[in-house]
């Protein structure tokens, strides 16, 4: 049985207390859920990847409440520094050198010598980290290679009884995940996100280099296949089969089952994709394909079209 906690005080030490002992707990942030298990703790941590069926090769992002304890974890250069400083708490994950006495559980970084990080930005998600009082490793609450959470509700649908609890704290408003930044070699993008990539090089006042995909996964959200509906999904379709149904974006697509975004706006669109794409498979019927109008190519609209990319990959 999964317990549902509120936003109040007494659900937040709750949750706070089920992940020190070990538990699993989904809490909200201002991207998408996460599943959390204490980042310290091996067997907590080796239990979001039975409850999700996520490979042990994948990384995970470990959240902490502030920048003063990310410093305990990971070694910051002085680009590090200077994204931190401006996009935390924010949607931004950044890729670091572990400290060799940080004490995060090897399964944390897939054994790796780098390690994840972010500090969220939603306000009960930084009360639930200083309740626990370290660092929570949280992947999506969603089953692997599934649609991600937007939502308490998607999180009991993809994962109920699987998990201790899940904290609601209502729909999140970013809906995509984190963008995920390395420095080995210099400012890489290593996972577009909820942060546009244009906002990161104006700050470090240089361009970010491009990600090479390698054999295994340097960091979270890069596996070919993820983000997946049951229904297949094909993209840049600005007229979609009668039989399809279709995810539009724009004010050009009135006969769109569902529109991203009416008005062309691509953080409404963000914000919608998961939940839409949920609604979609929903209403798929056996057989049943799930057509996209094309997004822009800049902005959050890079982030978009890397989770529709994902999700019309072919399934593993």
């Amino acid at each position: 049985m999964t317990d549902h906690l509120t936003a109040s005080d007494t659900d937040i030490d709750r949750a706070a207390s089920l992940l020190r002992e070990g538990k699993l707990v989904a809490f909200p942030t201002e991207t998408v859920y996460g599943l959390g298990a204490d980042a310290t703790n091996d067997q907590a941590v080796a239990q979001i990847f039975a409850a999700k069926g996520r490979p042990h090769f994948n990384p995970l992002i470990a959240h902490v409440a502030d920048l003063e304890t990310a410093w305990t974890i990971a070694v910051f250069d002085d680009q590090a520094e200077r994204l931190a400083s401006a996009f935390w708490p924010g949607p931004l994950t950044l890729v670091l050198p572990l400290r060799d006495d940080a004490g995060i559980a090897p399964l944390v970084t897939a054994g790796l010598d780098t390690i994840a990080l972010r500090v969220p930005d939603l306000p009960l998600a930084q009360d639930l980290l200083r309740a626990v009082g370290g660092p929570v490793a949280a992947p999506s609450a969603n089953p692997s290679g599934k649609i991600s959470p937007t939502s308490a509700e998607h999180v009991i649908e993809g994962l109920s009884s699987k998990i201790a609890a899940v904290l609601d704290g209502g729909s999140c408003s970013v809906g995509l995940e984190s963008t995920i930044v390395g420095f080995e070699g210099g400012p890489t993008l290593l996972r577009p996100g909820g942060l546009p990539a244009e906002a990161i090089e104006a700050c470090l006042g240089a361009p970010l280099r491009s990600h090479t995909m390698g054999a295994a996964p340097t960091a979270p959200g890069q596996l070919s296949s993820h983000y997946a509906p049951g229904a297949a999904v094909r993209l840049n379709v600005s007229k979609p089969e009668d039989t399809e149904l279709w995810l539009g974006f724009g004010p050009d697509c009135k006969e769109a089952t569902l529109n991203l975004s009416p008005s062309g706006d691509l953080v409404e669109a963000a914000a919608n994709l998961f939940g839409y794409l949920r609604k979609l498979d929903y209403l798929a019927t056996e057989g049943q394909s799930i057509a996209v109008a094309p997004i822009p190519a800049h902005g959050l609209g890079v982030a978009i079209l890397d989770r529709l990319t994902r999700a019309a990959a072919p399934r593993p």
